[in-house]
C-alpha cells in the first residue's frame, strides 16, 4: 500500500522516491496550470501594432491579418520594403511563463526585403511597452526567440536568440553579440514547427524546438551601450529585465501562426 502525503512538499518528496523506484512517472505540476490562448483564432483582439515610421495602432498595409483560423503576417499589399519593420504586441506583461508557438513560413519574401530577413521572424520576450517606442524605432528593446526557415539546401538552425537593446549570460560569460545560434535542425519548406520557451523572469530562458532543448541562457538584462535601452534606464527601468510584453515580428517574409499560448507560472 502507498500512502499519499497531504501537503504538496511531502508529495513531491514521495513522488521523487517513487520515480526512482520506477513506480511512478515523473510529475509535471506545470501541466496543471491553465493556458491562455493569446491568439483567439478569430481576430486581432488584445494585440497592439507598431510599425517603424507609423504611430502605434496603425496596421500598416494590413500586414497582420486573420484568415482560416490562422494569424498571418502578409505582404500581399506591399509593392516593396523600405525598412518598415513591424511588431504586434499582446496587451499584457508577463514575467514567469511557458510560451508555445506553432508557426510556418510561407510564400516569397517581399521585394527589397533584407537578405537576412528571408524566412525570418521572432517572438520578442520581455519587450518594452510599444507606447514607449519612438516613431522611427525599428525593434523594441527585448529578447528575441528567433524563428528561421531553411532555403531548401543550406543548414540554418531555428530557436536562436537575438538581443535588441539587451544582453545575457551563457556559460557564465556576458554575451554582447547580437545573435547566438542554437543547435537545432533546419526546417525547409512550409512545414509547421512548434517552439516552446520557458521564461523565468530575468533568471533564465530555455528554448525548445519540436520537443528538443536547443538553447539556454541566463541573467537577462538591458544593454547600457544601446541608445533605446539607455532611454529606458534613464526613465528608471532596472538593469535586470524580468518582465515585459510578448510581440510578433513582421520583417518582410510571410509567416502563419496557428497557436500562440502562454502558461503563467508562480
Amino acid at each position: 500500500m502507498i500512502l499519499i502525503p497531504q501537503n504538496k512538499n511531502s508529495f513531491l518528496k514521495s513522488a521523487c522516491i517513487l520515480c526512482a523506484l520506477g513506480l511512478l512517472a515523473a510529475p509535471s505540476f506545470a501541466a496543471e496550470e491553465p493556458w491562455l490562448e493569446l491568439f483567439n483564432g478569430k481576430n486581432l483582439d488584445n494585440w497592439i501594432i507598431k510599425f517603424t515610421g507609423s504611430e502605434m495602432g496603425v496596421n500598416f498595409r494590413d500586414t497582420f491579418t486573420v484568415k482560416d483560423n490562422l494569424l498571418a503576417v502578409s505582404y500581399s499589399n506591399w509593392p516593396d520594403f523600405n525598412n518598415e519593420f513591424g511588431h504586434m504586441f499582446y496587451n499584457q506583461e508577463f514575467s514567469n511563463y511557458n510560451l508555445m508557438v506553432e508557426y510556418r513560413f510561407v510564400g516569397d519574401q517581399v521585394t527589397d526585403g533584407p537578405q537576412w530577413a528571408f524566412r525570418n521572424n521572432g517572438m520578442m520576450l520581455h519587450s518594452q511597452d510599444p507606447a514607449s517606442m519612438t516613431i522611427e524605432q525599428e525593434f523594441p528593446v527585448s529578447i528575441e526567440a528567433q524563428m528561421l526557415g531553411g532555403n531548401g539546401v543550406d543548414a540554418r538552425p531555428t530557436g536562436n536568440v537575438c538581443t535588441p537593446g539587451t544582453n545575457m549570460v551563457m556559460a557564465g560569460e556576458l554575451v554582447t553579440r547580437h545573435c547566438t545560434n542554437s543547435n537545432s535542425e533546419t526546417f525547409h519548406g512550409d512545414q509547421w514547427v512548434t517552439m516552446e520557451v520557458e521564461v523565468r523572469g530575468s533568471d533564465s530562458i530555455r528554448q525548445i524546438v519540436n520537443g528538443t532543448v536547443v538553447l539556454e541562457y541566463q541573467d537577462i538584462q538591458l544593454d547600457p551601450q544601446d541608445k533605446d535601452a539607455q532611454a529606458l534606464l534613464g526613465e528608471g527601468a532596472p538593469l535586470m529585465l524580468d518582465r515585459g510584453f510578448i510581440s510578433i515580428q513582421a520583417e518582410s517574409h510571410p509567416i502563419e501562426f496557428r497557436r500562440i499560448a502562454v502558461q503563467v507560472l508562480d
